[in-house]
């Protein structure tokens, strides 16, 4: 006679894999693993079409604009070879000034007014954040003008910043954004920390710069990839800021290259690839801390 008392053998627990996720993935094939599986190939397929397109057509050596090719047919390097005699590395290299110092300053700044805006209290704090926020809701077109002339004759010191890489610059060194996000995050670190490190002597700046900063890497990742796509992608910007064509980024000089008669799709296209590989490797680096940064808002959040 059985045991009454014996306990019932226990459930094998299947060991979750890296494919169970919030929408109910589960390492069983079945119909709804097949649905998930096309559905997300259908996904795949809409946003990677553009980009091999971009790669077919910039390798191509007969570039159709209204057929879409996801591999070239005829392979050739001519498309880079016209858009490099056309000066395109050197609107490269234009750009790439232009986001590398546009992204330090910006970030720098972002680090000094959150730590400011988070961690300090002053009057008119909130008036000072939302001037910060009105760079983000004014649109370009209408600070257009107002910027040209600012540009060309800076306020006080009576000089042009037209025809450099200043004019560009600095109008994107500060950015709501990278300011709202960073003081937000500033904002949930614990107060503990800060009061014990004042105990021990700790000045604002030594404070800012060991103790605060450090807990802050997760976000300067996420400010650091949006500053960059928003720097490196500005087009009104360097367009009113430039003296003649030489002083164009390479945004705006692939939109010049459409009215030259002697381009066709595939130089364009050649271009847009090279316009879009810095974008790629930014992200590709930075996306791990990216990740962290965004999992860790959602979690205080």
């Amino acid at each position: 006679m059985s045991n009454p008392t014996k306990s019932k053998p226990a459930r094998l627990n299947i060991p979750s894999t890296r494919f169970d996720t919030a929408l109910g993935w589960s390492p069983r094939f079945g119909a709804s693993t097949v649905l998930r599986i096309a559905l997300c190939a259908v996904v795949l397929f809409i946003f990677a079409a553009p980009f091999l397109t971009i790669i077919s057509g910039a390798f191509n050596e007969t570039t159709d604009s209204t057929q879409l090719s996801l591999y070239p047919s005829d392979p050739t390097l001519l498309g880079f070879r016209i858009a490099s005699e056309k000066g395109i590395w050197s609107y490269f290299l234009n750009s790439l000034v232009i986001v590398g110092g546009g992204l330090l300053l910006q970030v720098a700044l972002s680090v000094l007014a959150a730590y400011a805006l988070s961690r300090q209290r002053f009057r008119g704090q909130l008036v000072v954040l939302l001037l910060f926020l009105l760079t983000m809701m004014l649109p370009e077109e209408v600070i257009a003008i107002p910027l040209s002339q600012v540009i060309a004759d800076l306020p006080i010191l009576g000089i042009s910043l037209k025809g450099s890489v200043l004019g560009v610059i600095l109008p994107v060194a500060i950015w709501g954004f990278s300011i709202l996000v960073m003081s937000e995050f500033m904002k949930e670190i614990p107060r503990e920390i800060e009061e014990a490190a004042r105990i021990d002597g700790v000045g604002e700046i030594r404070m800012l710069w060991t103790i605060v900063l450090p807990l802050c890497k997760p976000v300067l990742g996420v400010i650091t990839i949006f500053g960059f796509m928003m720097i490196w992608n500005q087009y009104l910007l360097p367009l009113i800021a430039a003296n003649d064509p030489s002083d164009y980024t390479l945004t705006v000089a692939l939109a010049f290259l459409r009215t030259d008669a002697d381009v066709g799709p595939g130089v364009l296209l050649a271009g847009a690839l090279i316009a879009l590989l810095p974008s790629l490797i930014v992200y590709l680096l930075m996306q791990k801390s990216m990740i962290r940064g965004i999992t860790s808002g959602a979690m205080k959040g």
